[in-house]
């Protein structure tokens, strides 16, 4: 039963996210084809703002998810948008979790002043909230799209680094890693081939996890100003650039919102899902380890 609960979360998560992922990428381009306005282009903002979704401008266009305060249909700028939030998401995520194996696998293989030094960083690191932290480091260094992607990583690496080194003090004490260091298999050799691939369970679901994450922080920082500047849309300075049509133009900050709600979720269905296969294969394999 668990086992099937597991997967149907792994095939909703994972058919959520595709589904996002094809119409950012599609949508856009086949707007461009079928001659749309450039969702960031402002053009006659009477004829066109404020339009309700299914409704039609001023030249006849119809809007799906109705237009913004300029004028821009807010569909267009939602799938734009959505390649910049799941991007940074999916980039600043995957560098935060290379990062965190990288030092992992250092801190638990030399082990003694190494360790403690990058178990003294990630508990520093961890005392101050993250967004704090972010909001400080992108105050010093500028807003913008690459700044954010650098915070996330340089930020989020924590977590997966402690899972890791727990998990290659684990896997170092099989008997099968003994033997490969009493054969005289390289260090290289050990860690990449027989330590590495079996210790990233755990790293993989906080990956997951992390993406969504990554995006509620990038949305957090660009609701703020001080992630990904306009006119190039994010899901976060949608968010923001609607706050003050809530009760005119609900529409404007809403479709955003659920898409980053969609979002979140389908990441948690993932993780927890892998979760769920972790446990199972653990627990599987743990009357063969203790025979």
């Amino acid at each position: 039963m668990k086992r099937r609960q597991g997967d149907a979360r792994l095939v909703w998560g994972t058919a959520i996210l595709i589904a996002l992922i094809v119409c950012a990428l599609v949508a856009p381009a086949l707007g461009n084809i079928l001659g749309h306005a450039s969702p960031t282009d402002i053009g006659d903002v009477l004829a066109t703002r404020l339009v309700r979704p299914l409704g039609t401008d001023g030249s006849g266009t119809l809007h799906w998810l109705g237009t913004d305060a300029f004028g821009r249909d807010v569909l267009g700028r939602l799938w734009l948008g959505a390649r910049i939030s799941l991007g940074v998401g999916v980039v600043g995520a995957s560098l935060a979790g290379v990062l965190g194996i990288a030092l992992g696998l250092i801190a638990a293989w030399r082990g003694g002043p190494t360790d403690r030094i990058i178990l003294a960083i990630s508990d520093a690191l961890l005392a101050i909230p993250r967004l704090v932290l972010l909001l400080v480091v992108a105050t010093l260094w500028g807003p913008g799209l690459i700044t954010v992607v650098v915070i996330l990583a340089l930020t989020g690496w924590m977590s997966v680094a402690r899972l890791v080194r727990a998990d290659v003090l684990g896997v170092r004490t099989l008997p099968y890693v003994e033997a490969a260091e009493a054969i005289g298999v390289p260090t290289r050799n050990l860690l990449f081939r027989h330590i590495l691939p079996n210790a990233l369970g755990s790293a993989r679901v906080a990956i997951t996890l992390g993406i969504g994450n990554a995006m509620l922080l990038e949305s957090g920082l660009s609701f703020l100003g001080l992630g990904v500047q306009p006119p190039t849309p994010s899901w976060g300075n949608m968010i923001s650039g609607g706050r003050d049509w809530l009760l005119i133009a609900p529409w404007i900050a809403l479709s955003p919102g659920v898409a980053l709600i969609l979002t979140v979720v389908a990441c948690t269905l993932i993780g927890d899902a892998l979760t769920s296969r972790a446990d199972a294969r653990a627990t599987s394999q743990r009357p063969a380890a203790a025979t």
